[in-house]
């Protein structure tokens, strides 16, 4: 619970701490980070290392062609999201550095990315988030012809309610072969799903071992309370506070 107080200095003006109380029992906001990591993109030595019996580096995600891919997340519930950018995570092989140009992605609300509702969409410049690792095998351990790197769209802002959601991404680049999407690199099984030439989307699965695969993507931004019943009682007394406290620095 947060307690309002009320103070004033010697010509009977407020101090700015009561309206920033307030506004905080509003807001309840963190600050600008990570809300969501699906990762993780490598291990602790900085490899994605192919899992054994896999025979796949990684996954078609050339939005070009329409080619891409999904994972789920939820949002918790009694908490609002504040989307501001997504993290993606690619290599082209051979590429001489970052070479990514654009992410086309997708916000699905449901629990089918084929059926749900598109909340939010676009196709967005991006960034260079960094050298994230590289994507091996357990005989090539020290190859680097395939470095993923973080790949950062500034999204416009849009809220997230609590429930679940798809996100959807394919990515474009001026390196050739690719855009590739790899797996997170702990070889997880889970529901990721690819759309190739703008088709429906499908449970992703490896070839090589018949495995369902989860991929690595972050979702950016800030996170805010749901104010409960009885916080909405305090503000509103803690604004009743605020006018009788300027109608009394106006009499003086």
């Amino acid at each position: 619970m947060m307690l309002l107080y009320i103070s004033y200095n010697r010509d009977g003006e407020m101090m700015k701490k009561v309206a920033f109380a307030v506004l905080a029992l509003v807001a309840g906001v963190t600050n600008a980070g990570a809300l969501y990591n699906n990762g993780p993109v490598v291990d602790a030595t900085g490899k994605s290392i192919v899992a054994p019996h896999a025979s796949t580096y990684g996954y078609g995600v050339q939005s070009g062609v329409g080619n891409s891919v999904a994972d789920d997340f939820n949002v918790t519930a009694g908490k609002n999201w504040n989307v501001t950018g997504l993290s993606f995570f690619g290599y082209q092989t051979g590429a001489n550095g970052f070479s990514f140009t654009s992410a086309t992605w997708s916000i699905v609300s449901g629990s089918d990315v084929n059926s749900g509702t598109v909340v939010a969409s676009g196709t967005t410049g991006v960034t260079n988030g960094g050298l994230a690792g590289y994507r091996v095998t357990e005989d090539t351990l020290t190859d680097k012809q395939r470095a993923i790197y973080t790949v950062n769209a500034d999204i416009t802002d849009v809220t997230l309610a609590s429930g679940h959601y798809w996100l959807t991404w394919g990515l474009a680049g001026s390196a050739t072969p690719g855009p590739w999407q790899p797996p997170t690199s702990d070889a997880r099984a889970g529901n990721a799903a690819q759309s190739l030439g703008g088709g429906a989307f499908a449970t992703l699965k490896e070839p090589g071992s018949g495995l369902s695969v989860e991929l690595p993507f972050a979702v950016n931004g800030t996170i805010a309370a749901v104010p409960e019943p009885e916080t909405y009682a305090m503000l509103l007394g803690g604004l009743g506070l605020i006018g009788l406290a300027r109608r009394r620095a106006r009499r003086g």
